[in-house]
Order: structure tokens, then C-alpha cells, then sequence
């Protein structure tokens, strides 16, 4: 063990790099014990790797230097014990920001993945888990209306609805007769978004699929009720339009693909 070390040495020996010391010496946050007045070396000791240990650990907790070198001057457990408070709540908002960008890049890319694969040309019982939505409040549709209407006034007050515009928005219709008389106005929309209390259980679904703009289905109800009636299937409860591919991952409305789903009491196909 030797009594100095030169700055590159004791870089080797508390894993900082060089130039942070030489960075953190000239703004006087951490300093050299002593210089070589010939060459101007700086020459650190041992002793000095708990006062460095204090540096790295409030740098590594991102606590701005100016802090850091008012804290080493003057410091408790008191002081230090509200610093750390502000950095965990500080954290705690920044962790629930990921969590929410996590959410909205995983259910999309479920949700695209799931449209590449698709056949949609096909009407079909397939088997759907359980799924999370938030269920907007009910559209108001004054004569001459489309569904542009009532969406507006909601993004309008989405942040107070606790709606998150970045997840997917769908439609929501009572029965399957309020979406075949009228597939473009949904009595309510939908976010696919995980945290809703609107659970669509899992079970039997009769889904179909349609490319094209918002509110436009083609022949999809028609399709849908073909299959209903030529199969003896009993549906149940509300449907379900789900953009599986939209503004958001196509440039072209012609290509944004809903799937339109409504659960069966009784199962003749599934796939």
C-alpha cells in the first residue's frame, strides 16, 4: 500500500473515471490531497475514498452537483433525510410515467401484431381473453351527427374523463341490432387501455374484420349477421370495435383495420 496515488491510480481504484476527478477538483467539489508544486500532480490517498463514496453516491442519485457540494459542507440526517423524500417522490412519478409508456407500447404491439396475422376477410368464433377498457360516457347524437361529433367533445375533456389519448380508441354498442342498423355511431367509445374497470371477460367471440377509415364497416354487419343466422348462434351483450391497426401505425385510412367482436352464448366453431 503506498501513502499517494496519482490520479490515474486511484481512477483504477474507485472506479472513476480520471477526468471526472480532474473535472470534479477544478470546481471544487472533490479535491486531490495534496500537489506536487513542481508539476502540479495531483496525489489522492486512501482515506479519501469515503469522502469520494459521498460524491459518487448523491451523483449517481442524480442530485445536481451544486447540491452535492453544499450538502459535504454542511449536512445531517435531518437535511439529508428531506432530500431523499423530494428523490423518491420525484421517482415515483417518473416510474409511473414508464409504467404507462410500457403499457401503451406493449398493448399496441399486441394489437398490431395481432391485425398482421389475421385473417380478415373471415367471420369466425375465436376464443378472446379477459380484457381491460375504459368505457367512455354515453355519445349524444344531435340529426345530421357522425361520430365525429361526440368524439370531439370528449377529447376535449379526456385529461378530467382520466382518458389516455396515446391507447387505442374504439367503439362501443349496446347490442348487436344498434350496431348493424348503425356501425358508424357507437353509443360509447372505448380505450383499450389496462387500467379501465371495464372488463370484457373472456370467452367465445364472434369477430369480423374491415380495412378502411374510421366509421366506415362496408358489408361487415351484413357479414356478421349472415353468420349469426346460418350458424344458430345466440350472441350476447355489447360489441366490441377495436382499431387493431390505426393513425398510428399506417399513414393510409384505407388501411386501418377494426375488429368487430360480440360474445357468443353457444359455440359451434372456434379456432
Amino acid at each position: 500500500m503506498k501513502d499517494f496515488y496519482t490520479v490515474q491510480e486511484f481512477s483504477k481504484l474507485s472506479g472513476v473515471e480520471a477526468s471526472t476527478l480532474r473535472y470534479w477538483d477544478d470546481i471544487g467539489l472533490f479535491t486531490p490531497l495534496r500537489r506536487n508544486p513542481e508539476n502540479n500532480y495531483r496525489y489522492y490517498t486512501l482515506t479519501q475514498l469515503l469522502a469520494l463514496n459521498f460524491v459518487t453516491t448523491l451523483s449517481e442519485l442524480e442530485i445536481p452537483l451544486k447540491t452535492i457540494a453544499e450538502l459535504r459542507e454542511n449536512r445531517d440526517p435531518e437535511r439529508f433525510m428531506l432530500l431523499l423524500e423530494k428523490l423518491e417522490h420525484r421517482l415515483d412519478m417518473e416510474m409511473r410515467q414508464l409504467r404507462i409508456r410500457y403499457s401503451i407500447i406493449h398493448t399496441r404491439r399486441e394489437m398490431i401484431n395481432f391485425g398482421m396475422k389475421v385473417d380478415e376477410s373471415e367471420i369466425s368464433v375465436i376464443r378472446k381473453d379477459e380484457k381491460a377498457m375504459i368505457l367512455w360516457p354515453r355519445n349524444e347524437y344531435k340529426e345530421g351527427d357522425t361520430f365525429v361529433e361526440p368524439l370531439a367533445t370528449m377529447v376535449q375533456h379526456a385529461y378530467k374523463l382520466h382518458i389516455n389519448l396515446c391507447f387505442s380508441v374504439g367503439g362501443y354498442f349496446d347490442s348487436f341490432e344498434r350496431f348493424e342498423k348503425d356501425p358508424g355511431r357507437p353509443d360509447r367509445f372505448i380505450s383499450i387501455d389496462p387500467i379501465g374497470t371495464h372488463i370484457v371477460k373472456g370467452g367465445d367471440y364472434l369477430v369480423g374484420y374491415h380495412r378502411g377509415d374510421y366509421g366506415e364497416f362496408g358489408d361487415l354487419p351484413e357479414r356478421m349477421a349472415d353468420y349469426i343466422k346460418t350458424h344458430s348462434i345466440a350472441v350476447t351483450g355489447p360489441v366490441y370495435e377495436m382499431y387493431l391497426h390505426d393513425e398510428i401505425s399506417t399513414k393510409d385510412p384505407d388501411k386501418y383495420l377494426v375488429q368487430c367482436s360480440i360474445a357468443i352464448a353457444k359455440s359451434r366453431r372456434r379456432r
